[in-house]
């Protein structure tokens, strides 16, 4: 049997304020296929998921704080409890908006990695408005 304890996983954290910890795939010693699944951890009053897209599809489950979610030309605010589904290749972003850590579940399918990570880390994520679509009108500021 293989388990993946996230207590025992350091995760990366990334230029966003933002902590991953792989929990199938990556560098998790739980691999899959058909999807990957992931804890996420947005530091508060900004912390980050950036603007991007991707070839899977996935969900966001938020456990913890609440977030502006933009997806497309939407913008919501999510909390606790609440799931979100997005479609593949739609560009989404999701930022802290709370005084807390937003603590939130990610699953996508199919598994393997998605560019955004690398991006991010290397600087080199599509701008919102320029490489990208623009985000919804009145979301807060792409990272950079």
């Amino acid at each position: 049997m293989i388990v993946a304890d996230l207590a025992q996983i350091a995760g990366r954290t990334y230029p966003a304020r933002r902590r991953t910890q792989n929990l199938v795939g990556g560098a998790s010693p739980i691999q899959a296929e058909a999807f990957a699944l992931g804890h996420v951890t947005l530091e508060a009053n900004g912390g980050q998921v950036p603007w991007h897209n991707q070839d899977q599809e996935e969900i966001y489950l938020v456990l913890e704080g609440e977030g502006e979610m933009c997806l497309g030309d939407e913008k919501m605010t999510l909390g606790a409890g609440q799931a979100v589904y997005i479609p593949r290749r739609v560009f989404h972003q999701l930022t802290n908006i709370g005084a807390i850590p937003l603590r939130m579940i990610y699953c996508y399918g199919p598994g393997g990695d998605v560019a955004h990570w690398r991006q991010e880390l290397d600087g080199t994520l599509p701008k919102a408005g320029v490489e990208a679509p623009p985000l919804p009108k009145g979301a807060r500021p792409q990272h950079s």
